[in-house]
């Protein structure tokens, strides 16, 4: 086996030695539409917003939102902030209305913090400010791509990208935009986590990589369900929820097709979801004003992680050592 198999290898094997279902569900993709806008080539990030579709592209762009008629796939509104971007990977709907955005790449792991920025939306070309807050790790620079906020506490949660699995960084309740703000660091996750969002109920969320998905539950941060295999993508990274639990994905690419994937009719069980139909885009203002009211710091009182299963662990474990020993063998001098 040469290095490249084996790097594959041990990214497939990770996910089950980190206590994930080993099962997985196929869920048949419904195109929804395409980004017709010529200067949305990279959406890394997507949240929804008055019933429109906001993404943003991958590093090298500047800092701007696209915000999409889903009836259309074309740009009804661009909207810039003033700042210097150095790798904006996620997007994640605010309380009021607003959005976040998450300048939280970070492929070299040079970066000393990460930041967020809540910006207004609306239709046409906009210019707004932002509110931006500064994070760092506990113990260093990482990637990430995926953030989230909780739908009724407005809590936003990192996690980051890893081939061995990532990990769930808790923003704190508060956030204060004069200093650093720490992250706390709580469960592992799924590998190479390229998306993520919360349920409207707040008390599942779900992640996603370059292949699969995984539902948590929230706050405990335990796996629900099998892992759901998702359909193939240029590059699939950006991920969010419809009321129904119905998947939109997004992928980076020109004219990339955005795709609803239903959860497994499991899933759907666990999660305590009726199906809805979807609402009507509402309005976009044209010229958003706001509340001056934030929930951002609002959070609901917290629960540890229970106990894992030590049954899970032992097998991972051997499943991680043996991919381990292949990566080493494949990779050692001949």
């Amino acid at each position: 086996m040469g290095a490249r198999e084996a790097v594959v290898a041990l990214a497939v094997a990770a996910p089950f030695a980190l206590g994930l279902s080993a099962a997985s569900v196929e869920q048949e993709p419904q195109p929804w539409f395409r980004f017709e806008d010529p200067a949305i080539v990279e959406s890394s990030g997507v949240a929804l917003v008055f019933g429109m579709m906001v993404t943003v592209n991958d590093s090298g762009d500047e800092a701007r939102l696209f915000v999409v008629d889903p009836e259309t796939g074309e740009t009804v509104g661009t909207t810039r902030w003033d700042a210097e971007v150095e790798d904006v990977e996620a997007l994640a709907p605010a309380l009021d209305g607003r959005v976040w955005v998450g300048d939280i790449g970070d492929n070299a792991k040079a970066r000393d913090t990460i930041s967020l920025t809540r910006l207004s939306v609306g239709s046409g070309d906009l210019t707004v400010a932002g509110d931006t807050f500064e994070l760092a790790y506990p113990d260093g620079p990482a990637d990430a791509e995926a953030l989230l906020a909780h739908p009724t506490t407005g809590r936003l949660v990192v996690v980051t990208k890893n081939p061995l699995g990532g990990r769930f960084f808790l923003a704190p309740r508060s956030l204060d935009p004069r200093a650093t703000n720490e992250l706390r660091p709580r469960d592992r996750a799924l590998p190479l986590v390229t998306g993520g969002e919360f349920f409207p109920d707040g008390r599942h969320l779900v992640l996603r990589n370059y292949g699969r998905a995984q539902v948590y539950s929230w706050p405990g941060l335990q796996p629900v369900g099998d892992l759901i295999d998702l359909p193939s993508q240029e590059q699939g990274e950006a991920l969010t929820v419809l009321p129904d639990g119905t998947l939109v994905l997004t992928s980076e690419g020109a004219r990339a097709p955005v795709l609803r994937v239903p959860l497994p009719a499991s899933v759907t069980r666990e999660v305590g979801l009726q199906p809805t139909d979807a609402a009507e885009p509402s309005p976009l203002p044209e010229d958003p004003s706001p509340s001056t009211r934030s929930r951002v710091g609002e959070e609901l009182p917290e629960e540890e992680p229970g106990p894992r299963d030590p049954t899970q662990w032992l097998i991972g474990g051997g499943i991680l050592a043996a991919v381990l020993l292949v990566l080493w063998r494949a990779l050692r001098p001949r």
